[in-house]
């Protein structure tokens, strides 16, 4: 199963250095001038998880295989992107696939990188990519009220349930906020995802601050912090500069001895990383054996069946039971066996909400 998250904002804030960082590669052309990035670069990143090692390690694993996401980097967007400016129809569609955002904002000064407003100011950055996704969505809206309303005439229920979200959408972008601030019914959930709003998706707000800011922060990012815990919202200080060199380190001491210098106890990328997972409510179970201990994704709250079917549609489908133990309880007593040994493996059945770190074997019949 794949997450993307979108990195999107201005030209020239770091967004393709973040990109290369994320992926260790330069697929994404980093270059001094707007709309360098064409096309969207997607780039699978693994989940760095400690805790998979350790499994590995009791269970003999000769393979290590970690969960991973999806990072796309987008061109650039620009003010007027929403009648179509520089790249904008081409900007929108690209973000519309995406599960979450992350905004790149630029918190640092640089006389040979040029900015595209000419000055230094995040938030208005952060106001001009907001803008033309509200105004975006705000289009899409209208265009579907026309035959909404028709089918409201003729008492389709659908159509009813639909209106009143769009109605309900459009409260809040003709105030000048975000669709994601709306309150939504539980039940309408789903509906309210299928409209596809670019302000409905969940944001991740990246501070990309200088080197010698990389520790601490500075006077630019601390306005984004403060206004992503007005909006109740994560957000990452980092300096894509600094990642993009520790990503070229192949040897782990060296980079350690590198972050030290620097006042930082582990590279930027990984909270980034798990952050975009804790935002879209993402959690980890694990498979372990001696030919592979494996990481996989599943959302918060599905059942057993649901996360068989992560590895295979035939799991879900002739779902018996999982064998379930939990990570400390599987590597406290030294792996598969030890645990049954101790009574700590659980047979848990289709209704079962799986937990972060279980450690899970599936019985299944097709």
């Amino acid at each position: 199963m794949g997450f993307k998250c979108g990195i999107v904002g201005l030209p020239n804030v770091g967004k393709s250095t973040l990109f290369n960082a994320l992926t260790q590669t330069a697929n994404a052309q980093a270059a001094n001038y707007p709309f360098c990035t064409i096309e969207p670069n997607v780039g699978e990143v693994a989940v760095p998880e400690p805790r998979l090692f350790k499994l590995a390690e009791v269970a003999g694993s000769k393979e290590i295989i970690p969960a991973r996401m999806n990072f796309v980097d987008i061109a650039g967007l620009v003010r007027g992107a929403s009648q179509g400016e520089g790249l904008g129809n081409q900007f929108l569609a690209n973000i519309r696939e995406t599960d979450a955002i992350v905004y790149v904002l630029r918190c640092f000064e640089d006389d040979d990188i040029t900015h595209v407003e000419g000055k230094i100011d995040p938030m208005a950055d952060y106001e001009t990519v907001e803008t033309e996704l509200m105004l975006a969505d705000m289009e899409s809206l209208e265009k579907r009220r026309t035959s909404l309303e028709k089918k409201v005439k003729q008492n389709d229920k659908e159509a009813i349930a639909t209106l009143k979200l769009v109605d309900l959408a459009m409260a809040e972008l003709s105030e000048g906020r975000p669709a994601r601030r709306a309150v939504v019914p539980e039940d309408l959930a789903k509906e309210w995802k299928m409209l596809q709003l670019l302000t409905s998706k969940p944001v991740l707000y990246v501070a990309n601050v200088d080197e010698d800011s990389a520790a601490t922060g500075n006077a630019f990012s601390e306005k984004v912090v403060a206004h992503a815990q007005e909006e109740d919202a994560q957000v990452v200080v980092i300096s894509a500069k600094i990642e993009s060199e520790l990503a070229l380190l192949d040897d782990e001491s060296e980079r350690l001895e590198y972050m030290e210098a620097l006042g930082l106890t582990e590279p930027g990328l990984n909270r980034m990383i798990h952050t975009g997972y804790d935002l879209l409510g993402l959690k980890t179970y694990f498979t372990a054996g001696p030919k592979e201990a494996r990481a996989w994704t599943f959302v918060e709250g599905w059942t057993a069946p649901q996360c068989a079917g992560v590895i295979h549609g035939d799991f879900e489908r002739g779902f018996i039971r999982a064998e379930t133990t939990a990570f400390d309880d599987y590597i406290g007593n030294g792996g598969e066996h030890g645990a049954k040994d101790a009574g700590k493996t659980r047979q848990e059945g289709k209704t079962y909400i799986v937990k972060d770190g279980d450690v899970l074997l599936f019985k299944f019949n097709v």
